[in-house]
């Protein structure tokens, strides 16, 4: 990467975009090939560390799917150590393990690239019976908190948020890169998105609130979660600090948040564990991947929340799932029938939750300007012509502008005005799709596939850490279509490898205003009879998985059929 005194950080940005795009007659950069030997450990450790085993409360939950997204009749569970645990449960823990033949690996409810896991998850904790004040890390295999640092005993409670724990993410790019080399840091990305929305749901389930931290920059997350600590890493990969987000049953009162009262906590305390490596070596090194994170870096920022406007009630799901049943049985589709097809108003249902809706997930925790469009391969959709669509998720953006009066622009009969939906062009678009997601069979196999299109300048003016925001919304969107396919009884999966500008030539972009930044699919899944499904955590005492918590119980409720 050029960084030469005339380069910004947003040129660095620009370059790091366009050199890790992937092209018809080849491929971004990358290994070429898998070295086994030297694959990630999955699971990130700190030896020495106190630990908490958490119990498995999530079962005791009996929200349902539908009423997350009626936020008023689901009553807030209390901040406890079993809530805290039933969290983690269903953010990032295992929903189960998967074997082929002497193989196994294990799944999880927050989706990854290539299953492969670079987001790492912690949480700041205020005094609590079981859990001592203080910083931790997440281990899913064991479904336990390390104790990273102890707070001092004298320190003020009330110093620390009210009602309410902070989770922080960061990120491993060795774990990404070792597959996909300089591509992968738009997948972690991608993944830290999944997983903001992974927690949002998760948070739900219990009544509770979320709110990014938006204010906060990279250098406090990373002294406040430890990641700033050389000593502790020797050996080992480093992880990248993304985000923080305050998560409770009492949010109400929520107005951005400094970083110094938890960062005096974490000065003060007591620190411990070592973290492990993850391989033995690194056969390939990526630069340009920690030179774009450097790019990225985000300082101390004022912000103020963009407010999105009201919605009318979403559309009925047919859905009648327990959330805690649909979010563990949420898997990314490995190939699709080619047959299925989904009736209109569950397609219009499903864009119209990719809105942005107040107080409902994972939009609750988003409090940013919608930056990403869908550009929508529409195959099998029963009552409507395939062809090429576009939702525009903020109507005001300039897309008509950039795209050309040449499209049709016709908003199909039947879909809900709110939507900013429009026929593009009609034809059968299976090729198409299948040709832009690098010869892809899945693409064209589903109900419809998609793009989505990020407002490319516009996030990147307002600072170079916007790039990274542009994957996060995508991964948003992302996790709600995985979630609606499962509703819906389809299945659904993100397509990280595209062609770039293949993509945007078909809509006729030629600058860079708006990029593609991610795809996916859904439909009719082809399951795999080879491979074996085992229970999540089988392998914990029993006592921990027998564990139940008395949680409150929403009033009757009647559901769509």
């Amino acid at each position: 990467m050029d960084k030469s005194p005339g380069k910004t950080a947003q040129d660095r940005v620009r370059q790091y975009h366009q050199r890790s795009k992937h092209h018809l007659n080849h491929y971004a950069r990358g290994p070429g090939g898998l070295d086994w030997a030297t694959q990630p450990d999955p699971f990130r450790r700190y030896a020495g560390c106190d630990y908490v085993g958490l119990p498995l409360t999530a079962d005791s939950l009996q929200t349902s799917y539908p009423a997350l997204y009626r936020p008023q009749v689901i009553p807030p569970q209390p901040l406890a150590l079993e809530t805290v645990a039933a969290l983690f449960e269903l953010s990032f823990g295992i929903s189960a393990w998967k074997q082929y033949g002497g193989t196994r690996w294990a799944l999880r409810c927050n989706p990854s690239s290539g299953n492969l896991h670079p987001t790492e998850a912690y949480c700041v904790s205020p005094n609590l019976p079981g859990l001592p004040a203080g910083v931790y890390h997440y281990v899913s295999d064991d479904h336990r908190l390390e104790q990273r640092c102890r707070f001092p005993q004298n320190f003020p409670e009330q110093a620390l948020s009210k009602g309410g724990i902070v989770l922080g993410l960061s990120s491993i790019h060795w774990r990404e890169a070792w597959k996909y080399g300089e591509r992968a840091y738009r997948y972690c990305q991608h993944d830290v998105g999944h997983a903001i929305a992974a927690v949002v749901y998760a948070a739900a389930t219990l009544g509770w609130s979320i709110r990014i931290l938006p204010n906060w920059s990279d250098d406090d997350i990373a002294a406040l979660l430890g990641l700033n600590r050389d000593a502790d890493y020797q050996g080992a990969e480093r992880e990248h600090p993304d985000l923080m987000l305050l998560v409770g049953p009492d949010l109400d009162d929520f107005k951005p948040r400094s970083a110094e009262p938890w960062l005096a906590g974490a000065e003060a305390g007591q620190w411990q564990g070592q973290a492990n490596a993850l391989s033995s070596h690194h056969r390939f090194e990526w630069p340009i991947i920690e030179e774009v994170a450097e790019a990225c870096r985000k300082p101390t920022t004022q912000e103020t929340p963009w407010c999105a406007p009201p919605l009318p009630g979403p559309l009925p799901t047919r859905d009648r799932f327990l959330a805690v049943n649909l979010i563990r049985q949420r898997r990314s589709a490995q190939s699709l029938d080619g047959v299925t097809a989904i009736p209109a108003p569950t397609f219009f249902r499903m864009l119209e939750m990719t809105l942005p809706r107040p107080g409902c997930p994972p939009w609750m925790a988003w409090p940013w300007a919608p930056r990403i469009h869908l550009v929508l391969f529409v195959h099998r959709v029963e009552g409507l012509s395939p062809g090429l669509y576009l939702l525009m998720r903020r109507p005001d953006v300039p897309l008509r502008v950039a795209l050309g009066e040449e499209f049709l622009w016709q908003h199909p009969e039947h879909c809900p005005d709110h939507l900013a939906l429009y026929q593009l062009v009609e034809g059968d678009a299976r090729r198409a799709a299948g040709i832009i997601s690098c010869h892809q069979a899945i693409a064209a196999d589903g109900a419809f596939s998609l793009g989505m299109i990020g407002e490319f300048e516009a996030a990147i003016s307002e600072g170079p850490w916007g790039y990274r925001r542009l994957f996060w919304e995508a991964g948003l969107i992302g996790q709600i279509l995985y979630l609606e396919a499962e509703a819906a009884g389809v299945r659904g999966t993100g397509i990280g490898c595209y062609f770039d500008d293949a993509m945007h030539q078909t809509l006729g972009l030629r600058e860079t205003q708006f990029q593609s930044i991610y795809h996916f699919t859904l439909g009719g899944p082809l399951e795999d009879t080879r491979l074996q499904t085992l229970p999540s955590y089988a392998h914990l005492p029993e006592r921990r998985r027998a564990s139940s918590f008395p949680f409150k119980r929403a009033g009757r409720e009647r559901l769509h059929p």
